[in-house]
């Protein structure tokens, strides 16, 4: 199995820290249910290869997301794996109180919570208006801060949004900087349906800056529906970012964004960030040999390209 010969680029931070998302966002499209068991092992695997941001599940409604109804029984398959890898973290998604009362009863440190940068989505996604759903949002994150909790913040349709086409940087400046301004500490950007290309990434991250948003408060999440993830990841670090989302084996997709097709693939971004000599903690032969055992599992290939090529070579 090869690995990249790094070579440092100047304009490019030392370390990037990778936020997993595998085994919440990766598996929640799957249409046949995956174990508890499976899950909780697909963790610790992840966990044990160097992730030490591995979001576990979320406690939304089992209706919404059935792949996912299994949160109470897994958290508990999950509880020694902070001590066995010091420094972990398993955050994981709540949609309302409800679901933080849920996670909190689990002791969970971290959590985030979900919102849309767009109006339609966050009807479809949310069934209500993107600004009701900020309302909703407040006394989550303000319970969660005064339990001690850490909260992320994502936002969807970031680039690009199926039923209302592009969106105004404005826009998704001002929903970012309300989920920061609420409690959040750390705000995610998602290419939901992977439409965005680096210029786009250069402009929105130039506006959070307008805005006075510092680029350490900030993650991007990408997909790859156009090929476009790691151009875009790259633009991303250039500009400052140095956290990153990603899905092992680039699982995932958006139950209610059709046309979202998988995760950045978390092997393909650490193939690239170790070619460029930055440090992620994460031992690449671990990591794929991880996303071949659930590719196993689910039945079909990883369409991750660096799990497929050191795969196939240590095969052959």
């Amino acid at each position: 199995m090869g690995l990249p010969d790094p070579v440092r680029a100047a304009d490019l931070p030392e370390e990037v820290r990778i936020h997993e998302v595998g085994a919440r966002d990766g598996l929640q499209n799957e249409k046949s249910l995956v174990p508890v068991e499976v899950k909780a092992e697909f963790i610790a695997r992840l966990a044990a290869a160097g992730l030490r941001t591995v979001e576990a599940t979320s406690f939304v409604h089992p209706k919404w997301v059935p792949q996912l109804a299994d949160a109470e029984e897994l958290m508990p398959r999950l509880a020694d794996l902070p001590e066995r890898h010091p420094g972990l973290r398993l955050p994981v998604l709540v949609p309302n109180e409800r679901g933080l009362d849920r996670a909190l009863a689990h002791r969970a440190t971290d959590i985030a919570v979900f919102a849309s940068a767009t109006e339609t989505f966050a009807r479809r996604n949310l069934n209500r208006s993107a600004d009701e759903a900020m309302a909703t949002f407040r006394p989550v994150v303000a319970r969660a801060t005064e339990a001690g909790t850490a909260v992320r913040g994502y936002l969807s349709m970031c680039f690009g949004d199926p039923w209302e086409g592009p969106v105004p940087v404005e826009q998704v400046v001002r929903y970012g900087a309300e989920l920061l301004d609420m409690g959040c500490a750390e705000l995610s950007l998602g290419d939901t349906i992977g439409v965005a290309t680096p210029g786009q990434v250069d402009a929105l991250l130039a506006g959070f800056a307008r805005a006075g948003v510092p680029v350490d408060r900030i993650a991007v999440h990408f997909h790859d529906t156009y090929g476009q993830a790691l151009s875009n990841t790259l633009a991303a670090l250039r500009a400052g970012v140095t956290t990153v989302d990603a899905s092992a084996g680039g699982l995932g997709g958006c139950p209610y964004a059709k046309s979202a097709t998988g995760n950045l693939a978390t092997e393909d971004l650490v193939w690239m960030l170790h070619g460029l000599g930055i440090r992620t903690g994460v031992d690449l032969r671990a990591l794929v040999a991880t996303s071949g055992w659930m590719a196993e599992r689910l039945g079909r290939p990883s369409p991750s390209r660096t799990v497929q090529a050191l795969l196939g070579a240590a095969r052959g």
